[in-house]
């Protein structure tokens, strides 16, 4: 134990540590834990709180790589694997639909079994869909093991939830908004690196070599596990509080956000999976040409994901997201243009401005739940800390929520993209429906979050709508 989680922590002669009548036992487990308190924060909190949130990164970043895996498996495919493009877009939609289911249970794990325990645990388990894929990756597998095998990727999707959740245990109030987003955008760049790796060994060895990105994940898997369990900590104080869940689950708003995160997650993770196979179906590319471009769209999401948040911050979420999702359509208007003429340059073009714009509508979008639940509270007749107590108790649930939600939206990114191919040999069609779903949320977006309500003659509220001053700034 390191001298300032000595200093966190109280603890029993016997070496348990107890909390809300459980009781804890091992020297990992921190039993007090007061971010709030600005002079426990300064002497020790936040020593402890940036060295768990370095690992977390690591771990996250390296369970996005794995969620993603398959996106850079498909591009190895050649045609002696005897898969086409339709089945090559399930084969990749499988670990976003698992990945997405998984977030829930995840999000409770932290609280039932402790942060640093369930981080090394869940980094462990990368190593079981790695080596799998190792195994099966040669011409010849049935299409079925491939199916089962990527469904085993899933469990990196599941990470991000467990990982939010135990950061956002440490960090005080006036310090989470840095704190996830870092940790956020960390965990996003495992989609372009996992890539990048790709395009550098297609580039050296050959797509006959997939199984030399896998050699390189598992020892890193091994290594973000031992640092966890060495320099992590749990917090006894953390748990699960499932009448909050219940409540966030009845709120209307809950889902609304889950739309719209699954216009901005959604799409960024099923853009980056889908891209490369975009590439090779629509244009023709060879994989070491679809994989040199593949890498560029999420990593320019991932480091706009901080962007967003921050615009959010200056500008009010809802009016960045408003933005951003008219931005959306025009980039896909774009897109579909370049896809009906040909163009391989106006198409990308339009594919990376949809990447970057994904990118900042997940910092706005995700920036704008603890506001809207603070407001939630406020009108109910709530002030002070007794409403950010409140909106705090709901919004942390409900982000596991519109997590898990809007991670379907990949799936159904792709499930779009493997008709659309499947019918017409383009997908022209998908992009289509993803314009449409654009403007649903745009419009969405306008009527529940930043337009003025109707008034009536003496000022009253006559349709129903929130007053502005309740969700301009959110």
């Amino acid at each position: 134990m390191t001298a300032e989680t000595a200093a966190a922590t109280a603890t029993a002669t016997d070496g348990t540590r107890s909390t809300g009548g459980r009781v804890r036992k091992g020297r990992r487990w921190i039993e007090r834990w007061d971010p709030e308190d600005e002079t426990f924060w300064r002497e020790s909190g936040e020593r402890i709180a940036r060295r768990n949130l370095v690992l977390s990164v690591l771990t996250e970043h390296i369970g996005f790589s794995v969620w993603s895996l398959w996106s850079v498996m498909v591009l190895f495919m050649g045609p002696e694997y005897g898969i086409d493009p339709a089945g090559k877009f399930f084969l990749v939609a499988v670990p976003t639909a698992v990945g997405a289911v998984l977030r829930v249970p995840y999000t409770f794990a932290v609280a039932r079994f402790g942060g640093r325990n369930w981080t090394v645990f869940s980094a462990l388990l990368l190593v079981v869909p790695t080596v799998a894929a190792a195994v099966v990756m040669v011409p010849g597998t049935p299409y079925g093991v491939f199916l089962a095998v990527a469904a085993l990727a899933g469990v990196g999707g599941g990470n991000f939830a467990s990982s939010m959740t135990n950061i956002n245990a440490f960090y005080p109030l006036r310090k989470k908004g840095w704190a996830l987003g870092l940790n956020a955008g960390g965990g996003n760049l495992g989609v372009p690196v996992v890539q990048l790796l790709g395009l550098l060994v297609i580039g050296t060895a050959g797509a006959a070599q997939p199984r030399i990105v896998l050699a390189v994940y598992v020892p890193l898997i091994v290594l973000a596990a031992v640092l966890a369990a060495r320099f992590m900590d749990n917090l006894a104080p953390v748990a699960n509080d499932t009448g909050a869940a219940v409540a966030a689950a009845r709120e209307r708003h809950t889902w609304v956000m889950a739309l719209l995160y699954i216009g901005t997650f959604g799409s960024f993770i099923g853009y980056s999976f889908a891209f490369g196979l975009v590439l090779q179906s629509q244009f023709a590319r060879t994989p070491l040409q679809a994989a040199s471009l593949t890498f560029l769209g999420p990593l320019l999401g991932s480091l706009a994901r901080p962007v967003g948040g921050w615009l959010a911050d200056r500008y009010g979420g809802a009016r960045i997201t408003l933005g951003n999702f008219v931005a959306m359509g025009l980039a896909t208007g774009v897109v579909l243009a370049a896809s009906a003429v040909r163009s391989l340059p106006l198409f990308l073009a339009g594919f990376t401005a949809l990447f970057l714009l994904t990118g900042l509508g997940n910092g706005a979008t995700y920036k704008m739940i603890p506001g809207i639940f603070l407001a939630r509270a406020v009108r109910r007749g709530l002030v002070g800390e007794a409403a950010a107590a409140a909106g705090r108790r709901l919004s942390g649930a409900a982000m596991g929520l519109i997590g898990a939600v809007g991670a379907l939206g990949g799936l159904g990114i792709n499930l779009a993209f493997r008709e659309a191919f499947a019918a017409t040999g383009s997908g022209a069609a998908a992009f289509a429906a993803f314009l449409v779903f654009y403007v649903v949320c745009g419009a969405v977006t306008w009527a529940v979050y930043v337009r003025r309500p109707r008034r009536g003659a003496a000022g009253a509220e006559v349709d129903g709508a929130a007053p502005r001053p309740v969700y301009a700034d959110v």
